[in-house]
């Protein structure tokens, strides 16, 4: 009896310890009651040609006040939280450097048919010089758009991303600064050096806190 009295006093105390370190550990990565207390990020890049220092207007995400992504990257949005931060590298261009082009933070997730009411400007539609623009997907009906051609329809509808805090790189001289400096900063946030963007964090990558914090500095840096 006197032994069971000594192991589960031990037993408290180790489970009080391990109390304590999880509640004022700031590395540690859930609360109390299980659920994740950390923010983190995914940062991907765009299909070819997808440059806006090259004349294409970001479509996905876009950038504002509202920014939104709810087209492309399913995997992506899906996964992400609220309260979780995407960021975009620009897509590549013969003889030109890629560059982180902004991000933006996660504060709910919609349908597209909710999308398709609260954000009419985002619906489907061509521009003048003929780029497909906007991030809604369906009709009025909740029907594929004719002018979206891609598969996994269904799958692509869900989670639409409405984000805020944006911070992008708009004018020439900050995408020029971009350009200089992407590469030696990622690099040095993940960890891993590279002649190319695609070396460093492939088609898209996961990110810890002090990761995204890393970055939005950089950015809002760039952009003073």
């Amino acid at each position: 009896m006197g032994d069971d009295r000594v192991i589960g006093a031990r037993r408290v105390c180790r489970n009080e310890l391990a109390l304590r370190r999880h509640a004022s550990g700031c590395h540690w990565p859930y609360g109390l009651l299980g659920w994740s207390t950390q923010m983190n990020g995914y940062i991907y890049t765009l299909y070819a040609g997808a440059d806006p220092g090259h004349g294409w207007e970001m479509n996905d995400p876009i950038f504002g006040a509202k920014s939104t992504l709810g087209a492309c990257v399913p995997n992506i949005r899906r996964s992400v939280r609220e309260g979780d931060w995407v960021f975009v590298v620009s897509g590549r261009v013969r003889g030109e450097r890629q560059f982180v082009v902004g991000g933006f933070k996660v504060n709910e997730k919609i349908d597209q048919l909710t999308a398709y009411n609260r954000f009419p400007e985002n619906r489907l539609h061509r521009a003048a010089n003929g780029q497909l623009l906007g991030n809604v997907i369906i009709t009025a009906d909740g029907k594929q758009h004719p002018e979206d051609t891609h598969q996994n329809f269904e799958r692509r509808i869900e989670n639409y991303i409405v984000g805020g805090e944006p911070v992008a790189l708009a004018s020439p001289a900050e995408m020029d600064r971009g350009r200089a400096e992407t590469l030696a900063v990622l690099g040095r946030i993940f960890g891993r050096d590279g002649n190319r963007v695609f070396d460093i964090i492939g088609r898209s990558r996961k990110m810890e806190q002090q990761q995204v914090e890393e970055l939005r500095a950089w950015l809002e840096a760039l952009k003073r």
